[in-house]
């Protein structure tokens, strides 16, 4: 499905990530794999480093201290604020949703619309949907749009395919009403046959967790987890990612007429690095122009990955030049999706620690 907007502009982006790092040679001892087996795939993998959130630390901690910088800041005024959307996989409670607690945290007013939306890794092009979709009603000129997620604590110790990769944070993007502002499309496709190939099986409504949901087991790969973890199956979601986000490229520069020659930047979600390279290759796109070194430097913290690329590696270039990107996120869902647009100079575009 394709979406255009208008008259919109993303006028600032605020990563924040937790500063406990954790270092992927320091945790070799966790996973049932010799020390030469763990770096070889370090190598391919792209581990490296990953931010991970404290004991206790949730969501909503990482968010509110991330406005109330900007807040203090006096890069937003909360009394302009219209509408909060937070994307998250790990809220703080199953009920209230957590952006009414933010809200309540920061004294918003009560005309100020809260949601939350249950997305992962292409979260960031579904909340900015969102946002623009409410940037249309006459009564609203700003959103923040909140992504933010702490599945560390959902991955199992002893999981080498995942643990080593996942990291947590939160980001934070301003969306307002910009007259003569250049086109935003969006396209988002979504194939809920495979959602179960990403997955926390057991804590909710269909299988709560119980002491039995607890037990770890180990996988033919000699991995260790229990159905209160992630999972995923690999091989499915690299199959997923190296046919399907290809072809979304190929019909959008067709129906935009245009090509890779039009193309600055593609900010796409960082699973591994290894999924990035080969998918680059497969677009025959260079791999310098679809960066790869958010999750050997923070972790792959789902839907964020995508702003946080953009504070990583373009804040200096913004500041100097317009540029014509692709933003893409697939993954949890199974959902894919991608946003074709011209990014500009932003009042704010940095990384804070928590």
């Amino acid at each position: 499905m394709k979406f255009s907007f208008s008259n919109i502009e993303i006028t600032g982006i605020l990563s924040i990530l937790p500063s406990r790092e954790i270092i992927f040679k320091e945790e070799i001892s966790n996973y049932n794999f010799t020390e030469k087996q763990s770096l070889k795939l370090s190598k391919i993998m792209g581990y490296g480093s990953r931010r991970v959130v404290q004991n206790g630390t949730t969501v909503s901690d990482l968010c509110i201290h991330g406005l109330n910088y900007l807040i203090n800041d006096k890069s937003l005024d909360k009394e302009s604020i219209d509408a909060l959307i937070l994307v998250t996989q790990t809220p703080d409670y199953f009920l209230p949703p957590t952006s009414n607690i933010i809200a309540g945290s920061l004294d918003l007013g009560e005309d100020v619309l809260c949601l939350d939306i249950n997305q992962g890794c292409a979260g960031y092009e579904v909340g900015l949907l969102q946002a623009f979709m409410l940037l249309e009603q006459r009564h609203i000129n700003k959103v923040v749009l909140l992504n933010a997620d702490v599945l560390s604590t959902k991955v199992s110790e002893k999981d080498r395919n995942s643990k080593p990769l996942v990291g947590d944070g939160a980001t934070i993007t301003i969306v307002e009403n910009k007259p003569n502002i250049n086109d935003f499309n969006l396209y988002i496709k979504m194939d809920g046959k495979g959602a179960k190939a990403i997955q926390i099986p057991a804590g909710a409504f269909k299988q709560p967790s119980t002491k039995l949901t607890a037990n770890l087991t180990k996988d033919k790969s000699g991995n260790e987890r229990s159905l209160d973890d992630l999972v995923m199956k690999g091989d499915d979601v690299f199959n997923f990612v190296q046919t399907k986000v290809p072809q979304m490229v190929k019909d959008i520069f067709k129906d935009l007429s245009i090509s890779d020659d039009d193309i600055d930047y593609y900010l796409f979600h960082q699973p591994n690095k290894f999924m990035l390279e080969k998918l680059a290759d497969k677009m025959s796109v260079k791999r310098d122009k679809m960066p790869n070194n958010i999750v050997g430097k923070y972790g792959n913290g789902s839907g964020i990955t995508v702003p946080l690329n953009i504070c990583e590696n373009l804040n200096d270039k913004l500041d100097k030049t317009n540029l014509n990107v692709i933003l893409g996120g697939f993954g949890v869902g199974l959902t894919w999706s991608m946003i074709v647009c011209e990014l500009k100079k932003m009042n704010f575009c940095k990384i804070i620690n928590y």
